[in-house]
C-alpha cells in the first residue's frame, strides 16, 4: 500500500540532497522516479533541484502533474513542499490513494516567523507518516526555526515567501530565534 511521507526540516538539513539520494536508490533498482518541484521554486534553474552540497537532478513542475500520466513511475519525490497549495497536496493524496504510487514530500515545516507554510500544513494533516530531518542551530542544539536575516540581523516581519539561501537565512534553536542571536554569524552581512 502507498503511503504520502511527509519529510520535513529546517534550512539546511539537507532535504534536498535526500530526495536526491532517494532518487538514485529507486533507480540504481531499475525503477523510474519523478522529482517535482513547484514551478515558483526558480533558484536552481527551471528544472533543476539541486542541493547546498552540489547534488542536483532534473524535475518537473508539480503544476504539470494532473495533467501527466504517473503509472511509470514507482515513486514520485517532492521537493520544496512548503510552496504547494492544498490543493496540490490534496492531488498529492489522490496519487497515493487512488493510483498506489507513493509520495515523499520535503519541505519546510514553518517560515521565518514560525507560521506554518500552506504545503506544509496540509502536508501534516494528512501525510500517513511525518519525519524530521535533523540540523543543529551554531550552538549545537537542534534547529527546528528557519531566521530571515538581512544586516545581521534576525527579521520577524515581511512577506512569507522570500527566495533564498544561505545568503538571506540560517537555522536556529527555537531560544536563539527568539531572541534573535544568530552567534558567529552576527558579523557577517547576510541579506546584503
Amino acid at each position: 500500500m502507498a503511503k504520502l511521507y511527509f519529510r520535513y526540516g529546517a534550512m539546511g538539513s539537507s532535504k534536498t540532497a535526500n530526495a536526491i539520494m532517494v532518487k538514485y536508490n529507486y533507480e540504481e533498482r531499475g525503477q523510474e522516479v519523478l522529482i517535482v518541484k513547484p514551478a515558483m521554486e526558480n533558484r536552481d534553474g527551471e528544472r533543476t533541484v539541486r542541493s547546498r552540497c552540489g547534488l542536483s537532478a532534473e524535475c518537473v513542475f508539480m503544476e504539470e502533474l494532473p495533467q501527466m500520466d504517473l503509472s511509470a513511475y514507482a515513486c514520485l519525490i517532492i521537493d520544496e513542499a512548503q510552496f504547494l497549495t492544498k490543493e496540490q497536496v490534496s492531488f498529492l493524496v489522490h496519487v497515493v490513494d487512488e493510483l498506489n504510487i507513493p509520495v515523499i514530500a520535503y519541505g519546510l515545516r514553518t517560515d521565518f516567523q514560525n507560521h506554518f507554510f500552506e504545503g506544509s500544513l496540509w502536508l501534516m494533516a494528512w501525510a500517513d507518516t511525518i519525519e524530521e530531518v535533523k540540523t543543529i542551530c551554531w550552538c549545537g542544539k537542534k534547529a527546528i526555526c528557519n531566521a530571515r536575516i538581512f544586516d545581521g540581523k534576525v527579521v520577524k516581519e515581511g512577506d512569507q515567501i522570500l527566495l533564498g539561501g544561505n545568503s538571506q537565512y540560517i537555522s536556529l534553536c527555537r531560544r536563539h530565534w527568539a531572541q534573535g542571536d544568530v552567534g558567529p554569524f552576527r558579523n557577517l552581512h547576510l541579506g546584503d
